[in-house]
């Protein structure tokens, strides 16, 4: 599109919104992780996915109903029953649970390295659940990135389980599969039921329902008591500078690219995540070997991806006719 039809239209050229929002999206992604992993060594992990969420909560409710056009949309959104606590528990609940059990017990790079298989489990529930098309070059990527991400894992984690065997530590990453699992699942959720809202409106509604059921999971579980006013301090910034803009940022690219499309801008965030870890003391300067591994899961998750073509399609489909549910 060029500047005059721009001018005409008074649209911003996909081309120039899309670089951008992934941009956004890869950097606050990496600061988060960053962050969740300096948090959780003091902190516990449920307190921390509490935190997070309702300061993100406020933040992206804050937005959506300073404009005055996006207050009947929320209101939509919001009736949206069984949807809004299905995506609640299944990108909240579950996901933030596993993750930072996992960032916990194994790093944040580690960790995330699990969570860039997004792509290759969104390829797998896709097909299982969406009669999504099989390919040999997505099956073939799907095991690399796994072996890749699982050699990383064993070869690079920072493990806070002493010496304990392959097995067990791969046990550690086991929560972070488990949630991003549900994510991805979270994904093709959120494109059927609310692909036709912008993020904006969606999102306080699920941010505010994971908050209420977070919260007194967390309280049940840990002294949020014995929480320090220095740990909520920065829960409330993860939340409210990292995780409301990656959220609106992978919902808007959501609803213009897809799920898939979506889940795979972010193949560069690990190797970001552990170089960012090194710079803040909480673990090692990649080496060769991990470099290595991570570009190899990227190359994976890369087959899995769809074509451009087949993204702009998957994303531009009609949605299905709501029922009674919404």
């Amino acid at each position: 599109m060029s500047t005059d039809e721009t001018a005409r239209t008074g649209r911003v050229p996909d081309r120039l919104v899309v670089p951008s929002l992934i941009a956004v999206m890869i950097l606050a992604l990496a600061g988060g992780w960053v962050l969740s992993g300096v948090l959780v060594r003091d902190t516990p992990p449920l307190a921390v996915a509490a935190g997070r969420t309702g300061s993100s909560f406020l933040v992206i409710t804050a937005v959506a109903l300073a404009s005055r056009r996006m207050r009947a949309d929320v209101v939509r959104a919001g009736r949206r029953w069984p949807a809004v606590p299905a995506l609640a528990v299944l990108g909240f609940l579950v996901y933030y649970v596993g993750t930072l059990t996992s960032v916990e017990l194994a790093g944040a790079s580690t960790t995330n390295v699990i969570v860039s298989l997004l792509p290759c489990i969104t390829f797998g529930i896709g097909i299982l659940a969406f009669r999504e098309r099989a390919t040999l070059r997505k099956g073939l990527g799907t095991l690399l990135a796994v072996a890749a991400a699982v050699g990383y894992a064993v070869v690079a984690g920072r493990w806070d389980t002493g010496g304990a065997s392959a097995a067990v530590l791969l046990t550690a990453l086991a929560p972070a599969f488990v949630g991003t699992c549900t994510y991805a699942l979270y994904g093709y959720v959120y494109q059927r039921r609310m692909s036709d809202v912008s993020p904006i409106a969606a999102l306080p509604a699920v941010t505010g329902v994971a908050f209420a059921v977070l919260l007194p999971v967390a309280a049940l579980a840990t002294p949020l008591g014995d929480v320090s006013a220095s740990a909520w301090l920065g829960t409330a910034v993860l939340g409210a500078l990292l995780t409301a803009p990656v959220f609106l940022v992978s919902h808007e690219l959501i609803r213009r690219r897809g799920p898939l499309f979506t889940s795979a801008v972010a193949l560069v965030v690990p190797l970001l995540v552990s170089v960012g870890e090194a710079a803040v003391g909480d673990g090692p300067w990649p080496g060769a070997a991990a470099t290595a591994l991570i570009v190899v899961c990227c190359l994976g998750v890369w087959l899995v991806v769809s074509s451009p073509r087949e993204q702009r399609t998957a994303a531009v489909s009609p949605a299905p006719e709501r029922t009674s549910s919404s």
